[in-house]
């Protein structure tokens, strides 16, 4: 009978112990689960349509933003966008306020130094846009004492400040509309940015009736860099690696043409 108790009590023991351990498997699997469901959170300015920018309700909208939520599903990751103004963009990243930048950057040697780069998504040139009948001529004699406008932090700041800084006025915005805005109105000589966007959002609209390109399409990869990309923190290469894959996966199976030819009519993708 004592032997018999003793059985009882040893297996009334083994139950908890099993019970406990089954309770503590599924406590760590639901923060693992947890931890693999963690927000990752896109930063954007969202002043550079029709790449990205927000409707009239403030919805993010634009190719960047499709091709976010396209890739943000194929790797099953959730996503949600944060505001930031551009030159806020890579230290917001560093200090941990979002975790990728998703914003038409450019991969450049400089910007390698402080953040982690994605596969490129697209490559464009850059170039100027002047007046029809200005008759500036981009050379350092057809721009001098004249006023280029800029996004501020750029590369096009970057590129424009190094080459034409020393004969040229350079004013510098905090977002790509009011370069135009200043280009209609006379304040600016000349603008430079990406093709691409200086042609979608500016030259076919109204309000660009009576600019064009000006000068050679810029392609030196020591200010144009080597395609746009998501930017991540340096030690990130994990989420980085399930973006890279989500990028090429979109790319085979026809998502990205899908989604680039709702907004251009060009390979927007390069070479």
């Amino acid at each position: 009978m004592r032997y018999n108790n003793i059985n009882r009590k040893r297996d009334l023991m083994m139950k908890k112990l099993m019970s406990v351990g089954i309770i503590l498997a599924s406590a760590l699997f639901t923060t693992a689960q947890a931890a693999d469901e963690k927000v990752i959170r896109l930063a954007s300015d969202f002043t550079y349509p029709p790449f990205n920018y927000k409707d009239a309700s403030g919805t993010p909208k634009g190719f960047d933003i499709e091709i976010a939520d396209a890739l943000c599903a194929e790797a099953k990751l959730k996503c949600e966008w944060v505001s930031q103004n551009w030159d806020g963009l890579i230290p917001a990243l560093l200090s941990r306020k979002a975790d990728a930048i998703m914003a038409s950057m450019r991969i450049t040697e400089d910007r390698k130094k402080r953040v982690l780069f994605t596969d490129k998504y697209y490559q464009t040139p850059a170039r100027f846009v002047t007046g029809k009948d200005s008759g500036i001529t981009i050379d350092t004699a057809g721009l001098d004492g004249k006023t280029i406008g800029v996004q501020l932090g750029t590369i096009h700041d970057r590129y424009v400040t190094d080459i034409y800084g020393d004969v040229a006025k350079i004013r510098r915005y905090t977002g790509q509309d009011e370069v135009y805005l200043d280009l209609v109105s006379g304040r600016l000589d000349a603008v430079f940015g990406n093709s691409d966007q200086l042609v979608l959002a500016f030259l076919e609209k109204e309000r660009g009736k009576d600019f064009a390109l000006a000068g050679e399409p810029v392609t030196d990869k020591a200010y144009i860099g080597e395609g746009t990309a998501l930017a991540l923190r340096l030690q990130d290469k994990k989420l980085a690696d399930k973006f890279n894959q989500a990028i090429k996966t979109i790319r085979e199976n026809g998502t990205y043409d899908k989604i680039a030819a709702g907004y251009f009519s060009f390979d927007i993708y390069g070479e």
